[in-house]
């Protein structure tokens, strides 16, 4: 199981590399089912593999001019206070027993896992979805305010989100960026991936830092770095839009099964 989950981990930085995103997505259910990691440690846990690969896929998108400043720190700020403070207070709020009846009990573990297979449930549906290519159609221009407020509200939106699961939010903020900003595909990933890396790592240090396992995140993120490294050099040789749709499906199962292995196999 370990050697899979070594697998799984280069699996995460090859999709961050290749498409942007989706890679984050699986870090959780890497940690709790491969690693045995419990839920609650494996979303912090995530916040610094995913972190620390985007931040080492961000330097390549920055080298060639393809990070749009001005929209990373819009977008990047308050996503980036809101993670911090999802890990700082409300992570810890929940209570171990949320919900009893009956004989079902809705535990804090069950509800962050149950809360991640719904997104990335989500998440698997934008990335079958095909890619709307309508550059001959004119665009509706928003206004100024929108323009800016849009951003900042699913910024702070995607930072809590990010800070209950552990995970990036690539496929909500790379939307964002292309539909509401206007940036291009491949710039609106690289900075996709600086605010990943900046959210993620700053929601980190949210966390009780002398209980964290140190060498084995940092086994487990060599690995993923490794993969992100060759998911980068993949994207030259392969379209990454036709991955999309058959990583979507992959996620998509993932999903369901651990609706049905946290409801109905326990």
């Amino acid at each position: 199981m370990e050697i899979i989950g070594y697998l799984a981990s280069i699996l995460i930085g090859v999709s961050l590399g290749l498409i942007g995103g989706g890679g984050s997505i699986l870090t959780v259910p890497v940690l709790v089912y491969l690693f045995a990691v419990q839920p609650v440690q494996a979303t912090a846990l995530s916040l610094f593999i995913v972190g620390l690969t985007s931040a080492v896929g961000a330097v390549n998108y920055f080298k060639q001019n393809l990070v749009d400043i001005r929209t990373t720190i819009l977008f990047g700020i308050p996503s980036i206070i809101a993670v911090y403070l999802t890990r700082k207070w409300i992570v810890p709020s929940i209570p171990n027993e949320i919900l009893k009846i009956s004989t079902f009990e809705l535990t804090k573990s069950l509800f962050l896992m149950l809360l991640f297979a719904v997104l990335m449930i989500l998440a698997s549906y934008s990335m079958i979805k095909p890619s709307q290519k309508n550059s001959d159609k004119p665009k509706k221009e928003l206004s100024p305010v929108l323009k800016n407020f849009i951003p900042f509200l699913e910024g702070s939106v995607v930072g809590v989100l990010t800070g209950l699961v552990g995970a990036g939010g690539g496929f909500l903020i790379i939307p964002a960026l292309v539909v509401v900003a206007g940036l291009e595909m491949k710039v609106a990933i690289g900075s996709s991936l600086v605010i990943i890396a900046l959210k993620s790592l700053l929601g980190f240090l949210g966390e009780d830092l002398s209980t964290v396992p140190w060498n084995f995140l940092s086994i487990i993120s060599g690995f993923s770095i490794l993969g992100i490294f060759m998911g980068t050099y993949l994207s030259k040789k392969i379209d990454g839009n036709k991955l999309k749709p058959a990583f979507g499906y992959f996620v998509l199962v993932m999903g369901i099964f651990i609706i049905v292995k946290e409801v109905f196999m326990k």
